[in-house]
């Protein structure tokens, strides 16, 4: 009998496994794909000489998070690799925003250089700001809610009113917080830009936070890449575990959460077989497929039936994976030293598009997140090439097609076909010839995605939307906050629970620490013998 049963390979099921692991307990990780990873995997399957990310690319959250950094991954055969510049945002007229690593240590010549006098100095006083709550806001968005320690120690980095100007700049819509600080386009961009990695609006409360979250991060840590491919984060997460005795299974979908008298007692597979936990289940899916899914409604109130149909996804994604002859040739070369490319004309080309993907059309020209993996990692293709990535956000629901091509929302053949050539087009604004470069592509579209990995509901990359309403407390729904469940010894530990999406771990360590604290309160520690029954 294990301990514990993580449903769930995923770099939250593992980082939840390994702490469990390192307290000693006896995990066993069920996985229903054949490989582990879920959202953090890589393969060669655009073309045999190039390795291409399946999902999750660049990990700045797994490099800042404490769950993650204080696994020591490395000494288990992690190696990270950076771009020379982490971001850039190029504009039609053959300028580009870029945002450089710097670990703390600004290049005030090159800000200037870049922004302008009065913009570097505006953008130097945001990492100020950061720097000020550097290592504790990571901290406090990280751990389960409410932050107390990290919350303290940032009350007592600012006076009172420093805590009232910390809320309101927190509240900014990126569109605003542009207005306020910066003359040129440029800051106000990549910090959008970022935003848009989730489903928040340039318009949209809380948008500014998120981008300079997303901007200091990689100002300070970078964006990295995992050298080889995103799975080898997952695969040094599965030798740590396996060295602490931990266990992986793949191929072994759960079914059902055995629950009797209120308490979760293990397992059953797709197999039928019954798999006993004595301590506690983790699990690492969807809010939507393990409450009134792997965990019948009949165990759960009728509250949370009532809530769950509130809960809202985040934006779909088409994915588009290229095989390139050669670097992409950008019309503003600074583009060609970054990881990560940002593709829209302006702030308002970007506050559309969201807007429109938001209201259920699909846009004529996408926002793409344009991913360039042998630049970031030169193990990642041929030398003189280029293996390369392009996502944008599409409805989850699409209700009319802005574009040329009657997109309806089934993503068949056609329709993906049809999308990839719109986001090549888009890419093809910025850089004239890059479709003359590609020797390979491969389209994921939502249902594809979903196919991949079951908690990519709809094509969904962040367990659930960023916005206010869904966040903190009220993750994945106001009452069960958090990794516990109204079911004993059940934890959620998905990107459903708070904080929510990226590769951090946090969801899972969270609901580690719960099981953990739960099973030192118990006077009843472990199940009786009998295994799991119907």
């Amino acid at each position: 009998m294990a301990d514990a049963i993580v449903i769930g390979s995923g770099p939250n099921g593992l980082v939840a496994a390994n702490l469990l692991a390192d307290a000693g307990w006896h995990v066993v990780v069920l996985e229903a794909a054949d490989a582990p990873g879920g959202a953090v995997r890589s393969d060669r399957g655009v073309d045999p000489e190039f390795v291409s990310d399946l999902f999750s690319s660049f990990h700045p959250l797994a490099v800042a998070s404490p769950a993650v950094r204080g696994l020591g991954l490395e000494g288990f055969g992690l190696r990270w690799s950076h771009a020379p510049a982490v971001l850039a945002h190029p504009l039609p007229d053959g300028r580009c925003a870029t945002l450089h690593r710097d670990g703390g240590a600004p290049d005030p010549d090159r800000l200037e250089r870049m922004f302008g006098a009065h913009d570097a100095a505006a953008w130097q006083r945001l990492a100020d700001r950061w720097d000020r709550l550097d290592p504790h806001l990571v901290n406090a968005l990280l751990t389960p809610f409410p932050p107390v320690r990290p919350g303290a120690a940032i009350a007592a980095r600012l006076r009172p009113s420093g805590l009232l100007d910390l809320a309101r700049f927190l509240a900014l819509p990126v569109r605003r917080l542009a207005e306020e600080e910066f003359e040129g386009e440029g800051p106000g961009l990549l910090l959008a830009g970022c935003a848009l990695h989730a489903d928040l609006l340039p318009e949209a409360a809380g948008s500014g936070a998120f981008g300079w979250l997303m901007a200091m991060l990689g100002r300070r840590y970078g964006w990295p890449v995992p050298v080889g491919g995103a799975s080898a984060l997952t695969a040094a997460l599965v030798r740590r575990l396996e060295s602490a005795g931990g266990e992986v299974h793949c191929g072994q979908p759960v079914r059902e959460v055995v629950v009797r008298n209120g308490t979760a007692l293990g397992v059953r597979t797709a197999d039928g077989r019954g798999h006993r936990a004595g301590r506690a289940v983790l699990a690492d899916t969807a809010a939507t497929a393990l409450y009134g899914g792997l965990v019948g409604w009949e165990h759960l109130p009728g509250s949370l039936r009532r809530d769950m149909r509130r809960f809202q996804w985040d934006f779909a994604t088409v994915k588009v994976d290229w095989a390139l002859r050669g670097p992409v040739p950008w019309s503003a070369p600074a583009a060609g030293r970054a990881g990560t490319v940002h593709l829209g004309a302006d702030l308002d080309e970007l506050g559309d598009y969201a807007h429109q993907v938001l209201t259920g059309r699909l846009p004529a020209r996408p926002f793409a997140l344009f991913g360039q993996m042998t630049v970031a990692d030169p193990t990642r293709s041929p030398s003189g090439t280029e293996s390369a990535w392009a996502y944008t956000h599409v409805p989850q629901r699409v209700t009319a097609d802005l574009g040329p091509d009657g997109i309806t929302g089934r993503w068949d053949r056609r329709e993906g076909e049809a999308m990839a050539d719109r986001v090549e087009r888009q890419v093809e604004r910025f850089a004239p010839g890059f479709r003359d470069l590609v020797a390979a592509r491969r389209i994921l579209t939502p249902p594809v995605l979903h196919s991949l990995d079951g908690n990519l509901v709809g094509g969904a990359l962040n367990g659930g939307t960023a916005a206010p309403h869904q966040q903190l407390f009220l993750r994945p729904v106001p009452g069960t906050a958090g990794p516990r469940t109204p079911v004993a010894r059940l934890y959620l530990a998905s990107a459903s629970a708070h904080p929510g999406g990226g590769v951090h771990g946090a969801c899972g360590a969270n609901a580690a620490r719960a099981a953990l604290s739960a099973h030192r309160r118990s006077p009843a520690r472990f199940l009786p013998a009998a295994g799991p029954r119907r």
